[in-house]
């Protein structure tokens, strides 16, 4: 469904303008700084591999620790935040990730890098799918699209400011016996605590303890909301879970999460990998830290601004499938094509066609994901196809790590990240073919 200015009606235009500019900056600001944290290890790696003995390998099963924990505690954790609400949820994530991301520079070789990353995983396991449950319950689905692209641009951000305010930390070397890899990880992590005690003080849990709505917007908003999940629960498959299980399980078990899930792995593996991997993939092309951190800026600044524009461009349009469809098929063509090339130019513009495509489709894929769960297992699916694509991206960060090792090539290690984008593409068109059944079926009996 699209939006149409005219239809808009000016209760409507005040509420979504008001929660726009109340909440997505501040959690803009808030996912800036977690992406920071997680991806900073990229640029301490450039010095810390050497001082503390990781190799590619090492390196790459420590990625894996990260996302095992982030898979094992982030379910657990969206059910937890609709006990306990999100403003004091969101603030213990931040809080804790702060701490062990601060206490990371005190690695001393292979064993203590594993555990930071492992711990690390388990504080901040929850924020995403936590913020993304938490704009559902704000925004309707005709604004999910350009909304959560809005928000997402913040991992490119992070990776187009943070490259080279990583390269300038990195020449702390020596300041007070710490060395510069360790100013980097101390310095990045403060802002996730002072951030987490700021959420206490500034974040609504829901709309109704918006003090910055009217009545009227309020009701809107209910009353949008409630005829958006009573839509949805008019479809076959949206019937009640059969089995009386938990929640957790629920989703687990549903095949919609499952799909999902699957699609998801090439997505998150793609910013991910490159976002630990790039600056290594960069340095072997003889490049010194200074240079390597200002190319490695390009493609993330690219896909900040192609981001937003992509995602107005689904709501308008309504379309989920092409919108989601059409730039995983360009990550895996240009994921293939670096084979081709020994050029630094040229790999430096196929992995910039990649993380274009990767940031434009998170958008639209995540509206898709909002539209296509039942309601029944909406708040813990997110979580699920959240986990098992971070299970999978894990998974292949560890595998580029043992191909790099094994080859020495980085194209090769990327490899598998491609076949499992062009999987991808054909499930987004299954998916996209089923929904437009069940839409037509809700349709029939209305």
């Amino acid at each position: 469904m699209s939006t149409d200015a005219k239809t808009i009606s000016p209760v409507e235009k005040a509420a979504v303008r008001k929660m726009m500019l109340r909440l997505l900056p501040f959690l803009m600001f808030c996912y800036f700084i977690a992406y920071i944290d997680r991806v900073n290890i990229g640029f301490a790696a450039l010095t810390m591999n050497k001082d503390v003995g990781l190799t590619a390998s090492i390196f790459g099963f420590g990625a894996t620790l990260f996302f095992v924990a982030y898979v094992l505690f982030e379910m657990p954790s969206n059910v937890a935040m609709e006990k306990f609400g999100a403003r004091r949820w969101i603030a213990r994530i931040m809080i804790t990730w702060g701490i062990v991301g601060f206490c990371t520079a005190f690695i001393t070789g292979p064993i203590s890098f594993g555990i930071s990353r492992f711990l690390l995983g388990a504080a901040e396991a929850g924020f995403f799918p936590g913020v993304l449950l938490y704009l559902t319950t704000w925004f309707p689905k005709a604004y999910m699209a350009r909304i959560v692209a809005v928000f997402m641009v913040a991992v490119p951000l992070s990776n187009f400011i943070g490259s080279p305010l990583s390269v300038l930390l990195l020449k702390l070397d020596g300041l007070w016996d710490y060395r510069g890899w360790q100013w980097l990880l101390m310095l990045e992590a403060l802002p996730a605590v002072i951030m987490g005690i700021a959420t206490l003080f500034f974040l609504p849990s829901k709309p109704s303890e918006a003090r910055w709505l009217t009545d009227d917007e309020k009701n809107w908003l209910s009353g949008r909301l409630e005829d958006e999940r009573k839509e949805r629960e008019h479809s076959e498959k949206n019937k009640p879970h059969k089995h009386g299980a938990s929640k957790i399980w629920a989703a687990m078990s549903n095949k919609w999460v499952l799909l999902l899930a699957v699609i998801y792995m090439s997505i998150s593996a793609t910013s991910n990998t490159l976002s630990l991997w790039m600056p290594q993939i960069l340095k072997s092309f003889h490049l010194t830290d200074t240079q390597t951190g200002l190319l490695n800026m390009i493609p993330f600044g690219l896909g900040a601004a192609f981001m937003i524009f992509w995602g107005m461009r689904a709501d308008k349009t309504g379309d989920r499938i092409f919108s989601t469809a059409v730039p995983m098929a360009i990550m895996g063509l240009s994921f293939v094509a670096t084979l081709m090339t020994d050029s630094l130019v040229i790999t430096l513009i196929l992995l910039s066609m990649v993380l274009i495509s990767n940031f434009a489709l998170k958008g639209p894929f995540w509206a898709l994901t909002g539209e296509t769960l039942p309601p029944g297992v909406l708040a813990v699916g997110i979580a699920a196809v959240n986990t098992l694509g971070h299970l999978g991206t894990g998974t292949l960060n560890y595998f580029v790590g043992v191909i790099r090792d094994k080859t020495g090539s980085f194209p090769l290690a990327l490899l598998p990240i491609a076949g499992m984008c062009f999987v991808g593409v054909i499930l987004v068109f299954y998916i996209g073919s089923q929904n437009a059944k069940s839409q037509k079926l809700a349709e029939a009996i209305r």
